[in-house]
């Protein structure tokens, strides 16, 4: 990553793949407009939107890029944006670095948030240090991989229990069966890698077509489930994230899952982008 032992700001974004942010940021701002608000004032909210860009993105991808040292020295795409390479010398500054940025939020939001609220958080925190660190390790274990990523989804429901609103479930389905089927997607080009370094996961097991296959049933389930709340978006759904899951089907190459996974990167960006301005419509107009 850069001189060994040393890990500066920048190095830490990169860990940190700001790019994600979405996944986490983004499912929080949305749940707050399915809780009926555009913004609150409750400072417990604000402390959680800042916890949740680098601070929780270190603790999800730094914890990753620290379990799986193996398998990412045989991947030709870890070593930038796409995740780190790092140096024997590294890991341990990273591991303090990822303690230092998320224990003090931690202790904050244990005191500011109710404790149903905080709850959710420690079981997504928990779900994504699973996937990484063993012995859990859901990452190298069949179906679990791609289950544990429901953590994606949980943030949905913090600010509804931070404002004390109805809990947003059938978006929080909708969610958690789209991040499930994304991660057997994006795991589709590892799998030469992962096979290298005897790693088997879901994407291994089923191989490309299959996890292909695989993906856009949990993209169509996801799709059905969002429907109900905006036929536009699910719709867009489909077409985007089952475009390309039916384009790995068609042409089920690794080579074929590494083009077509910087489409997978935005797809949050243009589906959760396409529902967020109709929540914001919705608010605006006194619908929601």
């Amino acid at each position: 990553m850069g001189r060994a032992g040393t890990l500066s700001l920048r190095q830490l974004l990169t860990v940190s793949r700001p790019a994600l942010w979405i996944n986490t940021v983004g499912v929080l701002v949305t749940g707050l407009w399915l809780a009926g608000d555009l913004y609150t004032l409750q400072l417990a909210f604000w402390v959680l939107l800042v916890y949740l860009t680098l601070p929780y993105n270190l603790l999800i991808y730094g914890l990753n890029d620290l379990a799986d040292a193996a398998e990412d020295a045989l991947n030709p795409r870890k070593g930038g944006w796409q995740g780190a390479r790092l140096q024997s010398t590294e890991r341990g500054p990273l591991l303090l670095w990822i303690a230092a940025l998320n224990v003090p939020f931690l202790l904050a939001l244990a005191w500011l948030l109710p404790p149903a609220a905080l709850g959710v958080l420690l079981l997504s925190a928990l779900l994504f240090a699973g996937y990484s660190v063993p012995p859990l390790r859901f990452k190298a274990r069949f179906l679990l991989d791609g289950l544990s990523n429901v953590a994606y989804a949980l943030p949905l429901l913090l600010p509804a229990l931070l404002l004390n609103r109805a809990l947003p479930l059938t978006a929080l389905l909708a969610l958690g069966a789209y991040s499930v089927g994304k991660h057997a997607f994006d795991a589709a080009q590892d799998i030469p890698s992962d096979q290298a370094a005897g790693l088997t996961t879901t994407a291994t097991r089923l191989g490309v077509r299959g996890a292909a296959v695989y993906a856009l049933g949990w993209f169509a389930l996801a799709a059905a489930l969002l429907w109900v709340l905006s036929p536009l978006s699910a719709g867009l759904l489909l077409v985007v994230c089952g475009g390309m899951a039916l384009r790995l089907c068609l042409k089920p190459q690794a080579q074929t899952a590494a083009r077509l996974y910087p489409l997978s990167i935005l797809s949050p960006w243009i589906v959760g982008g396409v529902s967020g301005v109709q929540l914001v419509y919705l608010l605006v107009r006194g619908v929601q």
